[in-house]
């Protein structure tokens, strides 16, 4: 788990290991399925499977139920090809992770917004933790919880009208 940056995979390549990961589990990869990997492969930010879902709906192609949306997900998280956050607000968010560095998330439990960060400090003390146990780390997730800072100047803001 050290500081090393993953390799850069090709889309083609992604694609072709969730298309053997599916037919290990005797699925085809349909025209829903491709639908949904390629809109998940082609955006850089956190998403809901609801957000996901919508803009399936809106643009042209084959239909795609939302239980089609949720079992995709589950199988790309299955894979490795995704991961969920929880962010204390009653749904999942989303992101591709395969060929990407490992990081980790700021969560606003205000706004709900997600910063994306690294801290090689904190990834080595994690490890040093681990090792010191005698466990074996293989992954490990990371969420801090707290006030972005446009929500703290908000906050900030009300208990100064508050105390007047």
């Amino acid at each position: 788990m050290g500081a090393t940056e993953p390799p850069t995979v090709k889309h083609a390549t992604i694609r072709r290991r969730f298309e053997e990961h599916l037919r290990s589990k005797s699925l085809k990869f349909t025209s829903q399925r491709e639908r949904i990997f390629e809109w998940i492969f082609q955006t850089h930010q956190h998403f809901t499977a609801d957000t996901l879902h919508a803009y399936l709906k809106e643009e042209e192609g084959s239909r795609v139920s939302r239980a089609t949306v949720y079992r995709t997900l589950r199988l790309l998280e299955e894979g490795g090809f995704v991961e969920s956050l929880d962010t204390g607000r009653g749904e999942l968010v989303y992101e591709h992770i395969l060929g990407h560095a490992h990081h980790d998330h700021l969560v606003c439990i205000d706004c709900g917004k997600i910063e994306e960060f690294r801290n090689e400090l904190i990834e080595r003390l994690q490890e040093e933790a681990a090792e010191t146990r005698g466990f074996t780390l293989v992954h490990h997730t990371l969420r801090l919880e707290g006030y972005c800072r446009a929500c703290t100047r908000k906050r900030g803001a009300a208990s100064e009208e508050s105390a007047d």
